[in-house]
């Protein structure tokens, strides 16, 4: 008879837990090959990304989840699909290169986030300064960023409201989310060009900002690889108080 477990599928007090996430009794290479399938399974099993936390549950405390989903993404090689990652997680999308196939074959329309120049821009320097607030964006543009843009880039859910700013009136400062990263295929904030870099390069400033400078690629050339998801955290944060400015 199995052993006896509480509400949150774990033995009682006093018995081992059944689920064995160290496999000591396993060799090596059984051990490493079974936690590949433990990680691959969770991460197909969600629609969103999965944390490094969440997939450390599933393997030994001496695993690298690094190592491990390299092999997991070599023996996926050449199929249609991949694991990223993205959004501070990893996630199994499918490759860009079938994106027309999967159109054709579910019959639905692409979901495109059209921006115009300015609100592109507007993303593109809080990207970069999060947080930061709209008088703070009014000054960098030398004219004003109306409310009804930062509903536009609010709507998408690649930015919510962040801590509010120490200045009088302490007004809500606005920062980039997860949504954003995922949808830009990007894993953190730090994956984004290096600003001084860009600087130096007089690829990205203030100035080249503030005049419209800076060209800005149609959703269709940045690939179809992402489309926006639900990501009902993000949109709850995003849909806090209104600007008090």
């Amino acid at each position: 008879m199995g052993a006896a477990v509480n509400r949150k599928g774990r033995a009682r007090t006093g018995e081992s837990p059944l689920f064995d996430p160290e496999l000591d009794h396993l060799p090596p290479e059984a051990r490493w090959r079974e936690w590949m399938g433990r990680v691959e399974a969770v991460i197909f099993a969600s629609g969103e990304p999965v944390p490094r936390e969440t997939l450390a549950r599933v393997v030994g405390k001496g695993c690298s989840l690094d190592l491990l989903v390299d092999d997991i993404r070599e023996e996926l090689r050449g199929r249609p699909y991949d694991i990223v990652a993205v959004a501070g997680g990893f996630q199994h999308r499918t490759r860009p290169s079938f994106a027309d196939a999967i159109r054709t074959a579910s019959g639905a329309a692409e979901q495109i986030v059209d921006l115009s120049q300015q609100e592109a821009l507007v993303l593109m320097t809080i990207a970069y300064f999060q947080p930061i607030t709209r008088m703070e964006l009014s000054t960098f543009f030398a004219r004003e960023i109306s409310r009804d843009l930062i509903a536009t880039l609010r709507s998408t859910g690649f930015i919510a409201s962040g801590p509010r700013a120490p200045q009088p009136g302490a007004p809500y400062t606005y920062v980039t989310t997860k949504t954003f990263l995922s949808h830009f295929g990007l894993d953190t904030l730090r994956d984004l060009p290096d600003h001084e870099a860009l600087e130096d390069a007089g690829l990205l400033s203030r100035r080249s900002l503030a005049e419209g400078d800076i060209p800005v690629a149609s959703s269709q050339e940045r690939g179809d690889e992402a489309e926006i998801g639900d990501d009902d955290g993000d949109r709850d944060e995003a849909e806090g108080s209104p600007d008090p400015e």
